[in-house]
């Protein structure tokens, strides 16, 4: 990776750092760190990333805010990309009824949030709460059981290693917590088309949805948000409940006391203890009830 490295600074593309902590960018706090982290500094500088990956048969991984995310404890091997919040201008457009909100991917969901607000625009008030970037919620279809982030978005702007352009969202398929992207794209942009609305209502919706929340999952302790997606007609958090694992602690990583779905860290949790709470909890439910839990968060580098 010596020479790659080298290979990378020599292209100037932004800022560039080996063997980089992640524990910060990540919302759980566990994980080793990038062997090289890059944030590019132009639309350009991105591509050329892509092309010199491609071409170098480097491994690529993309790191959005980390907040569905667990990096394994040896860290991510190859180039980690970061997409600073500020590459892109956001822009909003007004039109019959509604506005038309562009933003960068790497911008928190927190800023469509407020420029919902800002321009009384009303509509994806489920993603209030929700941390991360706009590219991770579009690419894991992000939401709560009052919606979800796609039925929202208009279009998307992927970057490959051949260049940049917009795709109308009615030709990407999504489904429950996930988007079928095309292989090799980085979201780079996205446009969302909101009704305006009553906001005083939008407000109540949110302040309702986030009470909820705040009540009955660990948002003050280090989390990636739900392990597993909800079974047909079940709920994921309710079955590892049943086989009594709510609580139930390996290392310094624990099942949530007020969320069984949660996985939370005490403080100086590894990956591995992660891995093995969400491994036992398939396993209990399994044997108990016969269905397999499907993992929603996303795993990224080596897992020891």
């Amino acid at each position: 990776m010596i020479g790659t490295l080298a290979a990378l600074a020599a292209l100037n593309l932004g800022e560039l750092r080996e063997n980089y902590p992640l524990e910060k960018w990540c919302t759980i706090r566990a994980g080793g760190p990038a062997e090289a982290w890059v944030r590019p500094s132009t639309a350009d500088n991105l591509v050329t990333l892509l092309k010199f990956c491609r071409n170098e048969n480097v491994p690529l991984s993309l790191l959005g805010g980390g907040a569905n995310t667990l990096i394994g404890d040896g860290g991510i091997p190859g180039v980690t990309l970061k997409l600073p919040g500020d590459l892109f201008p956001e822009t909003l457009e007004r039109i019959d009824g509604a506005g038309r909100i562009t933003l960068g991917a790497g911008a928190a969901i927190t800023r469509l949030v407020k420029l919902m607000k800002t321009n009384k625009l009303v509509g994806a008030e489920f993603l209030a709460g929700i941390p991360g970037t706009i590219g991770g919620a579009t690419a894991m279809n992000a939401g709560t059981k009052n919606g979800e982030c796609m039925t929202r978005v208009e279009s998307i702007e992927l970057a490959t290693a051949d260049g940049i352009g917009w795709v109308d969202a009615k030709q990407i398929p999504f489904r429950y917590r996930h988007t079928e992207l095309p292989a090799g794209s980085v979201v780079t942009r996205v446009r969302f088309l909101l009704p305006e609305g009553d906001l005083a209502e939008s407000q109540a919706k949110m302040d309702a949805d986030l009470g909820y929340r705040k009540r009955t999952q660990p948002l003050s302790q280090p989390n990636f948000g739900s392990v597993f997606t909800n079974p047909p007609g079940d709920h994921a958090g309710r079955l590892i409940e049943t086989v009594q694992l709510k609580g139930h602690t390996i290392g310094r990583a624990q099942i949530s006391t007020l969320h069984a779905n949660w996985i939370v860290n005490l403080g100086g949790a590894k990956a591995a203890d992660v891995v093995a709470l969400m491994d036992l909890a398939r396993q209990r439910v399994r044997e108990a009830t016969g269905i397999s839990l499907t993992p929603e968060v996303k795993r990224i580098g080596v897992f020891t």
